[in-house]
């Protein structure tokens, strides 16, 4: 059954007041809730005690009532005492917006990596805000709290016993422990299978949820990676070999989608996760210029990959949907402002030829050109430049072989390895 939700933003920023709620509506229906009102209120500051003022608070309950709301998601971060304060006054649950992405990803998680990697995120969410839930238990008397000895247990036990809140504390502190060094043998391998690939050229799609990621994954790579129009439809990275055209090899990799105000303990979670970003060759960032806040979310992915340590990678922008553009003006001036930037639909494969002949462009300018020399009996030297590189001439005399070819730099190592009898960079 779906909970039904009012959603709340308090607005400190000056000018008109917009569609401040839109993510929110969008996040809460992607967590299975049903917005049956929305609540905007300009503020001159924040209350400390329920982040809004007396009047709307009433308002709110009001609201409340008449719509028999379940629950009541702020857009703001609030504080525990804010939290505690708002749901004795409005006496239905009250999450904020961190809480709720939370949530989101929780049920999205599939595999055990990200399942851990949540429930981290969670945990260091929740440790700061946890409460004394269970009045009955001030404190814990003891295995022999129930015998005649008195209430406060028996021959041993007795004392002022443990704060329960202290015994929840101490139960998520163990907890975060062993999900912390439970994740720590998963990121080692995870770090391993990455500089494994260290030979070959990669590159990483980012960008805001549901700007459209896995669709242009699927379309490049013919990957079957989950598509739906919602948000965080997938939170698992996935990397898949793409050939755009014979001699290049390139590795694709999705990552989980970015949006504002990204809660930090998701960031800190993921940071394995994302490491696919950190050490790729080039970051594709897949931009939904349907969106009416476009700037704000190239903005919000901008603030991630900063976070995470890629603000100097090499970014090659794409405007994806184009073929759902209702606002031409709208695309004309991003085209504008981001003249490099290609512009595609990775849904009908508009302009994937432009994003291929980019991209191999760009491997280009890491590769040169070669002349290698082996035997004609050297199978190995043969078959890797075959798989490799880019053949442009071949000549065989003598039981030689004499081949030019444009190999990628990264791959000469690899070649060297094999010990052809010469190699002469042009």
């Amino acid at each position: 059954m779906e909970e039904r939700a009012i959603l709340v933003a308090g607005i400190l920023k000056r000018g008109p007041v917009g569609d401040d709620l839109a993510e929110l509506t969008a996040l809460t229906e992607s967590a299975g809730g049903l917005v049956v009102d929305r609540f905007q209120q300009r503020l001159r500051e924040i209350k400390p005690a329920t982040y809004l003022g007396k009047g709307k608070i009433e308002l709110l309950a009001e609201r409340v009532e008449r719509y028999q709301a379940d629950v009541v998601i702020f857009d703001n971060d609030l504080s525990p005492a804010q939290i505690r304060e708002l749901e004795s006054l409005l006496h239905v649950k009250v999450i904020d917006r961190s809480e709720l992405i939370l949530d989101i990803f929780a049920t999205r998680a599939q595999t055990r990596q990200s399942r851990l990697q949540v429930e981290l995120a969670q945990l260091e969410y929740t440790y700061p805000r946890l409460t004394r839930m269970w009045s009955h238990l001030d404190s814990v008397a003891g295995a022999a709290g129930g015998t005649r000895a008195g209430k406060v247990g028996g021959i041993g036990t007795r004392g002022t016993g443990e704060k329960q809140l202290e015994i929840d504390r101490r139960l998520v502190n163990k907890r975060i422990t062993d999900l912390k060094r439970e994740l720590t043998v998963i990121d080692r391998r995870k770090l391993r299978e990455i500089s494994g690939r260290s030979s070959m050229f990669k590159i990483c799609l980012v960008g805001y949820t549901n700007a459209g990621k896995s669709t242009l994954l699927n379309t490049l790579t013919h990957a079957d990676v989950l598509v739906e129009d919602r948000l965080f439809a997938t939170l698992d990275t996935r990397t898949c070999k793409w050939i755009p055209e014979k001699g290049v090899e390139i590795l694709v990799s999705d990552t989980v989608g970015f949006v504002k105000n990204l809660p930090h303990q998701l960031v800190a979670s993921f940071k394995a996760t994302l490491e696919e970003a950190v050490h790729a060759d080039l970051l594709v960032h897949v931009i939904d210029v349907t969106h009416p806040e476009v700037l704000a979310q190239m903005d919000a992915v901008n603030a991630v990959l900063k976070e995470i340590g890629c603000a100097d990678q090499p970014v090659l922008k794409v405007f994806n949907k184009a073929d759902a553009v209702q606002i031409v003006g709208q695309l004309d001036m991003l085209q504008t402002l981001h003249a490099d930037a290609v512009t595609i639909s990775a849904k009908n494969g508009l302009g994937l030829d432009s994003v291929s002949s980019t991209i191999c462009a760009m491997y280009r300018g890491q590769s040169f050109c070669l002349n290698v020399t082996c035997s004609q009996a050297d199978g190995r030297v043969q078959s890797f430049l075959r798989a490799h590189a880019e053949i442009l001439a071949e000549e065989y005399e003598g039981g030689t072989a004499k081949i030019k070819a444009i190999l990628a730099r990264k791959l000469l190592p690899g070649l060297k390895r094999l010990q052809p009898d010469r190699i002469e960079i042009e």
